[in-house]
């Protein structure tokens, strides 16, 4: 018996790279999987079935369940399509994993409406349909999980992906909310950030030696090493984990730090200007963030 015998996963972006290595894993511990692939490009181009159906065949050859699935994630009609492809093939909905994504990099300030509008209907609005698709379901069972795939350019900082940041940023937010709205139905939401080469990485433009020196060790990264801490998150034995924030590099897993309240100053008679100048900033100086980047933070190799 695995950690998932009986239950039923949908994870998105599954026909490669970390989608794949969860639904695989998610079927070797029983879970019944809807492989859920558009088939495009990192940059959303083209549409095709074959990468969710190759990932199917794999998991059928090794005994496990699943059916593939070639919706976009990306419209609240095609989020409650794939939902409804798991309850009309296997009954029932357990687990949504969001990790479909692409990419539109561009400095901020030469990013078109275009660009923004199509990360964000990817993976911040496509995480809340689907999550949106299934909650009725969890809820009436009084059980079940999210996992989201946030990012270190969102938490942290990165370079050339305003629109990708915010997205992932504000699956951070989302993920948080639906923990404590869920809570009562015993449904838990939680997010990785995940380190691991995949097309998206591939597909970032390498400028110079130091990026060339990183995308050289984010290979050694197999997206594999992602599906345990996201398949374990899935299992009953994660039961009184939920709103948190995982990140994984290679074999490290960690915990991230959520905002809260640094530093405080206080004026009985109020602030103007020239004594938040003169007293707030200075006292609060020594806690700013420095202008940090994810590669500065998490500056060694894991391998």
């Amino acid at each position: 018996m695995g950690l998932l015998e009986d239950k039923v996963v949908v994870v998105t972006g599954a026909g490669g790279g970390i989608g794949r290595g969860i639904a695989l894993l998610l079927a070797s511990e029983g879970a019944s999987v809807v492989v859920n692939d558009l088939g495009a490009s990192v940059h959303g181009e083209g549409a095709s079935a074959s990468a969710a159906g190759k990932v199917v065949d794999e998991i059928r050859a090794a005994g496990g369940n699943a059916v593939a699935n070639g919706d976009s994630v990306a419209s609240w009609e095609s989020a409650q399509r794939i939902i409804g492809q798991a309850l009309d093939t296997y009954g029932r909905i357990d687990g949504v994993v969001n990790n479909a994504g692409i990419l539109r990099d561009r400095f901020f300030f030469k990013m078109d409406p275009d660009e923004w509008r199509a990360v964000i209907d990817v993976h911040l609005n496509g995480t809340f349909y689907m999550s949106r698709a299934a909650a009725p379901h969890l809820r009436a069972q009084q059980s079940g999980a999210y996992v989201h795939m946030t990012s270190t350019s969102g938490l942290i900082g990165g370079m050339g992906q305003a629109n990708y940041a915010a997205a992932k940023m504000g699956i951070a937010g989302l993920s948080r909310s639906i923990s404590i709205d869920m809570a009562q139905a015993r449904v838990r939401s939680n997010c990785i950030a995940p380190f691991a080469f995949s097309r998206m990485i591939g597909a970032i433009p390498v400028k110079d030696e130091a990026q060339a020196a990183r995308v050289e060790t984010l290979k050694k990264m197999d997206p594999a090493m992602v599906a345990p801490l996201a398949v374990y998150l899935l299992t009953d034995a994660a039961a009184d984990v939920t709103g948190q924030v995982f990140a994984v590099r290679a074999n490290e897993i960690f915990l991230m730090s959520q905002s809260r309240p640094l530093r405080s100053v206080h004026r009985p008679e109020g602030w103007t200007p020239q004594s938040v100048a003169d007293h707030a900033i200075p006292a609060l100086r020594a806690n700013f963030y420095g202008p940090d980047m994810s590669k500065d933070v998490f500056s060694w190799d894991p391998i």
